[in-house]
């Protein structure tokens, strides 16, 4: 890891007046979540790497999509229950990365946590500034009348055979993420940028930044003038735009930061 540069982006940091972070499937991966696309970098702390398989290699992606949940409720609900369960291995929990990013917000740093991620774990982690850009697996919704719960209780539901689940209104209740063939909910994505555009550090770690619209916010702080930092073991396509660039594990360069930070204080 380039030390310099963590100090230099540290020093950024700390004279900040707002500090945006975006986060991926990258940050969850070490805590056993596999990505959606792409390779996925060996571990020495993995299993036998088969939970780590990108997921739509492993499952069809139209499987998911909105048409299929409106046609066939109970087939899209018995194959969300397998995808799940190959998403939600045992002992899944905050990782360094996480608690990296937590820390960076309680001590005053970091204003506001945008994320791809889905699975809480940021939250768990202490983070509260965090904006949900594709929602959370961690609620259900009313496809209709909107009213939301905790899924844990659906869940089991569902697991006693309820399939599709049903709200108190009658409609079929549904994840509370996006899907495909859906748009990105307006108010996050609008809080996103807000956030975006008043940030003068831009940190997006563990994402390709391949996916619109959010892969738009980091080019986007850039363009306001923000000081744009990208921490990812893959390449990306915004690395020309950007002041820093580390090809690094999330979970040694998140904590790095934090520790150089605490060396300022």
């Amino acid at each position: 890891m380039d030390e310099d540069a963590v100090t230099a982006l540290a020093r950024e940091i700390g004279s900040a007046d707002s500090v945006v972070a975006l986060t991926g499937a990258g940050v969850s991966a070490a805590s056993g979540i596999p990505p959606f696309r792409g390779e996925t970098p060996e571990r020495d702390d993995a299993d036998d790497g088969a939970s780590q398989t990108p997921v739509w290699e492993r499952f069809d992606p139209a499987d998911f999509h909105r048409r299929r949940f409106a046609a066939d409720p109970e087939g899209w609900w018995t194959d969300r229950r397998a995808l799940r369960e190959a998403m939600s291995g045992a002992g899944v929990a905050p990782n360094p990365a996480h608690e990296a990013l937590a820390t960076l917000e309680s001590d005053g740093y970091l204003d506001t946590l945008l994320t791809q991620n889905v699975d809480g774990l940021h939250a768990a982690a202490g983070s509260a500034s965090v904006v949900e850009l594709h929602g959370s697996r961690m609620r259900v919704v009313c496809d209709e009348c909107r009213t939301e719960r905790p899924a844990g209780s659906v869940w089991e539901r569902v697991a006693a055979g309820e399939v599709p689940p049903r709200c108190d209104c009658g409609a079929v209740l549904r994840p509370d993420v996006v899907m495909f063939g859906e748009g990105l909910p307006d108010e996050p994505f609008d809080r996103a940028q807000v956030a975006t555009r008043r940030a003068d550090v831009f940190l997006a770690a563990g994402s390709s930044l391949t996916v619109r619209p959010v892969s738009l916010l980091p080019r986007m702080a850039a363009d306001a003038g923000a000081t744009l930092a990208v921490v990812n073991l893959e390449p990306t396509p915004v690395a020309d735009d950007a002041d820093y660039v580390f090809r690094n594990d999330v979970t040694d360069a998140l904590p790095a930061l934090v520790e150089e930070l605490a060396t300022r204080e």
